[in-house]
């Protein structure tokens, strides 16, 4: 699905008596992050997209093949023993004749299980070698993920950008090979990267760097999530993963590396509340004195679908909420509420709804 498409989608009012228009705004932006109503924003293994995730794909269907073999003369077995050796009208109760020490029955359950396993330690050997070891074009895309409790910090050091919580990247071409290389790293705690429809997952480790790539073959939107426990939002730690067309992509990233432009008098009053408050101190904004790495880089905040990794959809009723409470909608959440005025939180939002 187009980011378009979803941005129109989610401004779609939710009727509802009683609430104020925020609410039901908000309530309309979760009800579209949470039923995802295009069957291809659905994660999936069965449905792979990227190179990388066909390959695990191939290898759980060989798997879940030989365990349904397993499973059906496991069963077999168990539903001919039942039926042979029945109570039969006239047996008199006695134990049957008791067989021990049969080696043919030993040697076939302990060398059939150990084949298996066997086989099935190659063939996932083989697929890890073949992903971990695989070569990077030149073309390929550099991406540092670093996780944050609770969101993603996402960097593409050779294309000077910095955003949050969305990875944007080009579709590839099996004739002009274009792949995404991820460098996953950890600032806290252990988290896990995890997109079905494109890879496997892969932990972030504070301390230690791993790697992972990803190939896509369509453009489109691909949903991920965490899947490491790692604190009380684990849950609401998103991650959106936008596939463009080479021209949409290098558009996006010209937009990205774009600096911000001078300020208009309407919101210099928002912008002197930025850099007054303890915004500065945790958030990074090109042009203002704030440089934080604590929380995701502000430059082009607007440019975003989502709040707080994918907690909420990104619009000003929301930003605003978010920055009053944003306890609100993450509870736990690391920011704290700013206690701003209504005037200053006004003036605040103002400013930062420029930011695209």
């Amino acid at each position: 699905m187009p980011a378009a498409s979803t941005a129109n989608s989610r401004s779609r009012p939710i009727s509802g008596s009683g609430s104020p228009s925020w609410i039901r705004r908000v309530q309309g932006g979760v009800s579209l992050l949470a039923a995802a109503p295009d069957p291809a924003l659905i994660p999936s293994i069965f449905q792979p997209e990227s190179v990388p995730a066909e390959t695990i794909h191939q290898l759980s269907l060989f798997v879940l093949a030989v365990t349904a073999g397993i499973f059906l003369v496991v069963f077999g077995l168990i539903a001919y023993a039942t039926w042979r050796f029945r109570r039969r009208p006239g047996d008199d109760g006695r134990e049957p004749p008791q067989i021990y020490g049969s080696n043919p029955v030993e040697m076939a359950w302990t060398v059939v299980p150990l084949l298996i396993v066997v086989v099935l330690s190659l063939a996932t050997a083989r697929v890890i070698q073949e992903l971990q070891n695989a070569p990077m074009p030149p073309s390929a895309v550099e991406v540092e993920v670093i996780g944050h409790q609770w969101w993603w910090e996402i960097r593409y050091p050779k294309l000077g950008v910095v955003t949050a919580n969305e990875l944007h990247v080009p579709v590839s071409d099996p004739k002009e090979r274009r792949p995404t290389h991820l460098d996953l790293r950890s600032a806290d705690v252990i988290h896990s990267f995890w997109v079905p429809r494109l890879a496997g997952k892969t932990d972030l480790v504070p301390g230690r760097q791993n790697r992972l790539w990803i190939e896509p073959r369509r453009t489109g939107l691909f949903l991920g999530q965490c899947a490491e426990y790692c604190g009380t939002q684990h849950a609401k730690m998103l991650l959106r993963v936008v596939v463009h067309t080479p021209e949409d992509f290098a558009r996006w990233v010209a937009s990205q590396k774009s600096a911000p432009g001078p300020v208009p008098d309407p919101v210099a009053p928002g912008r002197r509340v930025f850099e007054q408050t303890a915004c500065i101190n945790c958030h990074a904004l090109d042009g203002t004195i704030a440089d934080g790495r604590f929380g995701p880089d502000l430059t082009h905040l607007m440019s975003r679908d989502t709040l707080g990794a994918g907690a909420v959809a990104n619009s000003r009723e929301t930003l605003k909420e978010w920055i009053r409470r944003p306890d609100r909608f993450k509870p736990g959440v690391l920011m704290p509420a700013m206690n701003l005025s209504d005037a200053e939180l006004n003036q605040l939002v103002d400013y930062l709804v420029t930011l695209r």
